[in-house]
């Protein structure tokens, strides 16, 4: 069963209690930016298995001393939905031990 679209007005509610993400078109987005590559890529393993345990997945890239996430719910027809702010904040609840600001 697809997950219901949230309303414009619900994203933005719901991205005033994520600071740092934002809506990039039909995604909610965040880049991270560490201290070093190793510290970036520890966050990126992290992530993942996040996403392992919700079965659901961002688009995830890894730059020298940044990660960029972005994310939406494919099985609401690209749109954002609950599932994607639930990942957001387990991800920005996991961020600060890796140094991510």
């Amino acid at each position: 069963m697809p997950t219901e679209p949230l309303s414009q007005k619900e994203i933005e509610d719901r991205l005033r209690e994520l600071p740092g993400w934002s809506q990039e078109g039909d995604r909610i987005a965040r880049t991270y930016r560490l201290d070093d590559h190793m510290a970036a890529a520890a966050l990126v393993v992290h992530v993942a298995s996040i996403q392992q345990q919700l079965n659901h997945h961002s688009e995830l890239t890894l730059g020298y001393d940044t990660v960029n996430l972005t994310v939406n719910s494919h099985d609401a027809g690209g749109a954002v939905t609950a599932r994607d702010f639930d990942l957001a904040a387990r991800v920005e609840a996991a961020a600060p031990a890796h140094g991510a600001r």
